[in-house]
Parts: C-alpha cells; sequence; structure tokens
C-alpha cells in the first residue's frame, strides 16, 4: 500500500524585522500552496536579522497564518528567531504554534546571538520529517544524527546568496545519497538581512534516489509542490 504526503517549499517576500507583515505573507503562501506540509526559508518571519528579538509560539501575530492552516489542512514550518534564544522552526496548524527546532550548526556572529539545539523530528500523517536550518544541511554528521532518531525525508529552511543557488541540490543529492530520503529545501528569494542583498531562490523537493521533482524560480513568491510516497504493508485484522 502507498502512502502519499503532499508538500510544498515557498518563498515570500520578506520585510525585514516586520513579523506582522510577512506572518500575511506567509499565510497567503500556506493558501497558495494546497499542500498538507509548506516549508519555509530560515528566519523567514524577520528576515536573516541576527538581532531580531524572539518569535514566541503564543504570538498575536502569528494569527494570519493559523488561520490559514486551519483554513487548508496544512502544517506550515516556519523560520524564526524562537525563545533560547535559537534560529529556529516553528510548526503551526490550525490549532496554534510550538517551537519545532533549533538549527545546530550556528556560525560566525550566529553564535553571538543565539545558542545551538539538538537535532529533530515532527511526526505528520505517519511521516517523520527531520529537521534542518541552514548550516546544518552542509554538515553531513547533521544528517546522521537526523536520520539514527528514524526519518522518512529531510526538510530544510536556507538562506543563500545568489552565486549559491547550486548548494541546495548539492546538499539534497547527498543526503539522499547517504540516508535513502527525501530532501525539502526552502530557500530565500530576493532581499533579506545580514548582507544578503540577493539570495538563491530556487527551493527544491528531491526523491529518495535524488531526483530533483520540483524546483521553484529565483523569484520571490513562487511554490514549488511535490508528493512524497512511500510502501506502506497493511497489517491484518482479526
Amino acid at each position: 500500500m502507498e502512502q502519499l504526503l503532499s508538500i510544498a517549499v515557498a518563498q515570500p517576500r520578506c520585510v525585514a524585522h516586520d513579523v506582522t507583515a510577512n506572518a500575511v505573507a506567509h499565510a497567503e503562501a500556506v493558501r497558495a500552496a494546497n499542500a498538507r506540509v509548506v516549508v519555509f526559508p530560515e528566519m523567514s518571519l524577520t528576515g536573516y536579522e541576527l538581532d531580531a528579538p524572539p518569535v514566541a509560539p503564543d504570538d498575536e501575530r502569528l494569527a494570519p497564518i493559523l488561520s490559514a492552516c486551519a483554513e487548508t489542512g496544512t502544517l506550515a514550518l516556519v523560520g524564526a528567531p524562537v525563545p533560547g534564544p535559537r534560529i529556529g522552526i516553528l510548526a503551526v496548524d490550525g490549532e496554534g504554534a510550538r517551537v519545532a527546532y533549533g538549527k545546530v550548526y550556528l556560525h560566525g556572529s550566529e553564535a553571538v546571538h543565539f545558542v545551538p539545539g539538538e537535532p529533530a523530528v515532527i511526526e505528520v500523517d505517519g511521516w517523520r520529517l527531520g529537521l534542518a536550518v541552514c548550516r546544518d544541511t552542509g554538515i553531513p554528521e547533521h544528517a546522521t544524527r537526523t536520520a539514527a532518531l528514524g526519518i522518512d525525508g529531510y526538510v530544510a529552511g536556507v538562506v543563500h546568496a545568489d552565486h549559491e543557488a547550486e548548494v541546495h541540490g548539492e546538499r539534497a543529492r547527498r543526503v539522499a545519497a547517504d540516508h535513502g530520503l527525501w530532501v525539502v529545501t526552502a530557500a530565500f528569494a530576493g532581499p533579506t538581512g545580514g548582507g544578503f542583498d540577493r539570495t538563491s531562490g530556487r527551493s527544491g523537493i528531491w526523491s529518495a534516489n535524488g531526483e530533483l521533482i520540483a524546483e521553484a524560480s529565483t523569484a520571490p513568491d513562487e511554490i514549488a509542490r511535490g508528493i512524497f510516497t512511500k510502501e506502506v504493508r497493511a497489517r491484518a485484522t482479526a
């Protein structure tokens, strides 16, 4: 019996530090994506602004995303600075939000502002998705430690400069080859903080054999969609 999971990567426009405006853009992307899971870039709610205050799961500014998820039955994996403070992923659905992950491998000035997290998994509809943020994807040990938790897919939010557009695919194919996992990477498109005046876009979805299933362009506001598949054994019932 084949089990399916619809998943999308979104690269909405970002207004630096403006969580309210960015939450509205995220909600629009959730509605447009028509997917069970929508993945957003690193720190997508604030831009890559290392001095941005943490966004708590009960922050009222998240309300548009909660409403969109409630309407569509979506789980949104949203990039944000979170309490810790960590560079994190907020898991948002129609019931609320929670901190699902904190970036493990910080670099440069990130370590001045944030503390590292630990490998983590989120489960949705029987699928176990390992979570990652940007530099995590470039450290093979991260995928190894996360895969050891028992996962079907490796899901990341990143920000890369425009000349680094090939990085997503290189890392995704390595993870797929090493661990036999589906890989999803949501990347910023358009300007964000931290000196990233031009970012790569090219968010993508790769199958467990490393095949590119769907890819966005370099332009903001694009969405790419794919369907995860896996074989599950039917259990006999008395």
